[in-house]
């Protein structure tokens, strides 16, 4: 292969990605220290190829245009369209791709097929969010092979409640039927460790958690939600259950949960967390959506921009459209 050393450079993201997303998808959390060395990185590449190779206002209006991307990003981070770690690729990839990489390998000059505005961040994105459009049918198939056919198929897939203690998403049922805005899993593992019990436990004796008065007076810190093996700290003393049978003023004690923590625990309400809860004591499977982090295909789109190109540009092509 044969290079210039900035676009040589800029191959480390690659690696880097592939972690970043092999990471959010088990555990989705990516660290924050990951990004800054390419922070670094893109900024000074982009100092570098202006003052040393390019020097020209196309340059600059390109560059500009690529870090358009971060306001974007950061909007769509804003309003709950996707997460942290997800924005923070976008910005790496707006400093670090503001024009085309050229790639030489044996006769092929790769990316293959370039635009004309020739902002390669764009490319990327574009490429990313085609990338996305097969997941639904990735998701489908997978159902199928197992038996299972829904019309949720497409969207979601069934666990065992005992399994939503490490898995990731939301629930796609409430107790009057399948909803889209349904509990987020990460929110209801901050209650566990509020609460101080194990999912087994909730689901061994859902009565009894039920009750408001079981929670103990003083709680434990929520965390933010993540699967971890750390054990959760039983209270030191629990309440015994109150003598009412079943009415509660705040069943689950979910309005307290969420007055106490520091945080909206993902956009949960009291009615949207007992919803939860009542639906995952009452069913042995449930529905999950598992909500691929768009670093997936932010990666898949950043490899098939160093190769092919730009896909939907390619696409115009063909069908006559540019």
């Amino acid at each position: 292969m044969y290079a210039t050393l900035p676009d040589l450079l800029r191959l480390l993201f690659v690696p880097a990605l592939a972690w970043a997303a092999y990471h959010d998808v088990r555990v989705r959390r990516v660290p924050n220290e990951l990004w800054y060395p390419f922070v670094a990185l893109g900024l000074g590449l982009l100092a570098w190829e202006y003052v040393l190779v390019e020097r020209t206002t196309l340059f600059l209006v390109r560059a500009a245009v690529s870090l358009l991307v971060i306001p974007l990003a950061y909007a769509f981070w804003f309003i709950g369209g996707f997460g942290g770690a997800d924005f923070k690729a976008f910005c790496v990839v707006a400093l670090l791709y503001p024009t085309y990489p050229s790639y030489y390998v044996a006769d092929l000059a790769l990316p293959l097929v370039r635009t004309q505005l020739g902002v390669f961040s764009v490319t990327v994105v574009t490429n990313a969010m085609l990338a996305s459009l097969g997941y639904p049918l990735a998701l489908a198939v997978r159902n199928a092979l197992t038996g299972v056919f829904s019309r949720l198929m497409f969207v979601g897939r069934p666990v065992t409640s005992h399994q939503l203690a490490e898995a990731h998403g939301t629930l796609l049922e409430t107790p009057d039927g399948f909803s889209r805005g349904g509990l987020d899993l990460d929110a209801l593992r901050m209650y566990l460790r509020w609460r101080g019990v194990t999912l087994g436990q909730l689901l061994a004796h859902p009565e009894r958690y039920r009750d408001p008065a079981t929670v103990p007076e003083e709680t434990n810190e929520p965390g933010d939600g993540s699967v971890t093996t750390e054990a959760i700290s039983a209270p030191t003393s629990e309440p015994m259950p109150g003598e009412a049978a079943g009415g509660y003023d705040d069943p689950w004690g979910a309005a307290r949960f969420l007055d106490d923590i520091d945080s909206t625990a993902y956009g949960t309400t009291p009615g949207k967390l007992r919803d939860g809860l009542d639906v995952i004591t009452s069913q042995e499977r449930v529905w999950i959506t598992p909500g691929v982090p768009f670093i997936v295909p932010l990666f898949v789109g950043l490899l098939l921009a160093l190769t092919a190109g730009d896909l939907l540009f390619a696409l115009m092509r063909l069908i006559g459209l540019v």
